[in-house]
């Protein structure tokens, strides 16, 4: 059975949807949680580290604090990640930045401050927050598209460079989950195409072979696995948790 006691996570973007779902449920394991977001938390009960994951010096010193505090970083789940519905034509070159900054390079400046850390404890466990964008393309999501895909591949290259020091790192792939990042997307398209808001989701459940959308606690029990000892024998994977939609 795996013990989360006086063990260290960190999670970016855990003020909302699937990283607080994570986040309260190892909580409730016993682990010491960090919330690394440049959002506060509604709930304070948390520990809450003000951070814009897009620029290093934010990453380098919440890191800092951090081990400062407690020595050690046990797991990783790099979840902050943001939005945006639009082709390459409609897309100007801040939201480019911006998603990028966030998304994709966020991801590499968490990765590069927690590693090290991990390495002088000869172990950890890390995840990636991929989409079912890091196997298939969608309509009007280029660049979203974009950064899914390198993380993905990040993922692979970094387990191979650290597993010598015990150190995992897997990438979940979560499909269509109910959030405030998919409310968001959402608008979006209603905006761009003039359908209900109604008609949106009602299409968005139908064409998941499960029939319906997912929850951040599906998603945050599937990090949680990952995380673990329960899959102490996986690495560089790419997990799909979006209801059947990539395998079709």
């Amino acid at each position: 059975m795996m013990h989360w006691k006086n063990t260290v996570t960190v999670i970016t973007g855990a003020s909302s949807g699937i990283g607080k779902a994570t986040l309260e449920l190892l909580k409730q394991e016993g682990s010491m949680v960090y919330n690394l977001d440049n959002s506060p938390p509604e709930n304070t009960d948390s520990y809450f580290i003000e951070c814009d994951v897009s620029k290093p010096q934010h990453v380098e010193q919440a890191i800092k604090t951090i081990y400062d505090n407690e020595k050690r970083i046990d797991f990783l789940f790099s979840n902050a990640g943001q939005h945006l519905f639009a082709n390459i034509e409609d897309t100007n070159y801040e939201q480019l930045e911006s998603l990028v900054g966030i998304n994709l390079m966020g991801t590499f400046y968490v990765l590069k401050t927690v590693i090290p850390i991990m390495k002088l404890l000869q172990k950890g466990s890390i995840v990636l927050m991929g989409s079912d964008q890091s196997f298939v393309g969608k309509a009007n999501s280029s660049v979203y598209g974009m950064t899914k895909g390198a993380i993905a591949q990040l993922a692979k290259s970094t387990a191979i460079d650290y597993a010598p020091f015990n150190i995992r790192v897997n990438c979940i792939c979560p499909g269509t989950i109910q959030t405030p990042l998919l409310d968001k997307a959402v608008k979006q398209f209603v905006t761009h195409s003039g359908q209900d808001e109604g008609t949106v989701y009602a299409s968005l459940n139908s064409v998941q072979p499960l029939g319906r959308i997912g929850s951040p606690d599906e998603i945050a029990k599937t990090v949680r696995f990952l995380l673990s000892d329960d899959s102490a024998f996986i690495t560089g994977a790419l997990l799909a948790a979006d209801g059947g939609y990539t395998c079709q």
